[in-house]
């Protein structure tokens, strides 16, 4: 808090008369997070939207990549309650149960936190391997002991035109297409 408080030029002690600790701070800073999310909309497609949801999540915790750990806060916003809500409601508008719908909203965030947390901690910043990146990675394939990875970073990842990034919307169509043979049983 005296951090904060000497980043904005103010007596620690002022602070307090907006908020009432740093959990305040934390809820309120994920709140903003969450209301940067699209949400999905009343009457549209729910594959549609959750696609458009994901990408629109994904592209927030890009933006602000300190805020992954923090998403699930005991004292949530008014923003991170609507942003449930319309992806809950969203579920249950397409068929889904209500158990249905929280793995949905389970496997779907779930996936995207893990993918950006791995995109964001890539030791390459494009998506694609820097030459220096790319020899430090194939480095431990010379010897043969590693013949499948040593194959798919040399005839995939490494091949012209490779971004991680784009592993995003294969994965999410393989998470949200288990989705729909689920909502169908």
């Amino acid at each position: 808090m005296r951090r904060l408080a000497q980043a904005l030029g103010v007596e620690a002690m002022s602070l307090y008369h907006h908020v009432a600790n740093k959990d305040d701070i934390l809820d309120g800073m994920v709140d903003l997070v969450f209301g940067e999310i699209e949400l999905p909309e009343a009457d549209d497609d729910w594959v549609l939207d959750m696609l458009a949801r994901a990408r629109s999540m994904r592209a927030a915790l890009t933006r602000h990549p300190w805020a992954i750990t923090l998403m699930s806060r005991i004292s949530p916003g008014p923003a991170t309650l609507r942003h449930h809500d319309a992806v809950i409601g969203c579920c249950r508008r397409a068929g889904f149960s209500v158990e249905l719908a929280a793995h949905a909203f389970s496997a779907i965030d779930s996936y995207v936190y893990g993918f950006v947390l791995q995109e964001i901690t890539l030791p390459f910043d494009s998506g694609t391997p820097s030459d220096e990146a790319a020899a430090a990675m194939l480095a431990p394939f010379a010897s043969g002991a590693y013949p499948h990875l040593a194959e798919l970073a040399m005839d995939y990842v490494m091949a012209p035109g490779y971004n991680y990034g784009n592993e995003f919307d294969y994965g999410l169509a393989l998470v949200v297409s288990g989705l729909e043979r689920a909502a169908r049983k």
